[in-house]
């Protein structure tokens, strides 16, 4: 397998706008926002951090997606590469130690 490297940082939050102002404090520049809550943001040339608003039932994740291509025989593959709605290719691994990676191609 060839990564490329960190190609986003997906985050959840119960309150969106805190999170916008809190990126946007650090130096992050919001490149999109959605009518749903949730936007992009980037700092420099680095890797895009794209954060979403969750219900405050639910409990926030965090997801760190490299850019590679096909995983070697070792890895564990939990979801095949598939479309996402946001014109993307995504797969999941896991690691040895059970955290779940999302790989986008």
């Amino acid at each position: 397998m060839t990564a490329e490297g960190i190609e986003a940082v997906y985050l959840e939050t119960h309150n969106w706008g805190k999170a916008a102002k809190f990126f946007q404090s650090l130096g992050f520049d919001l490149e999109f926002e959605t009518d749903h809550h949730s936007g992009q943001f980037r700092a420099n040339h680095g890797p895009t951090v794209f954060i979403a608003e969750v219900p405050p039932t639910q409990e926030t994740r965090t997801q760190i997606v490299i850019k590679a291509a096909e995983p070697g025989p070792d890895v564990e593959v939990v979801t095949p590469y598939e479309d996402t709605h946001y014109g993307t290719r995504e797969m999941t691994v896991r690691d040895p130690d059970g955290r779940l990676w999302t790989l986008q191609a």
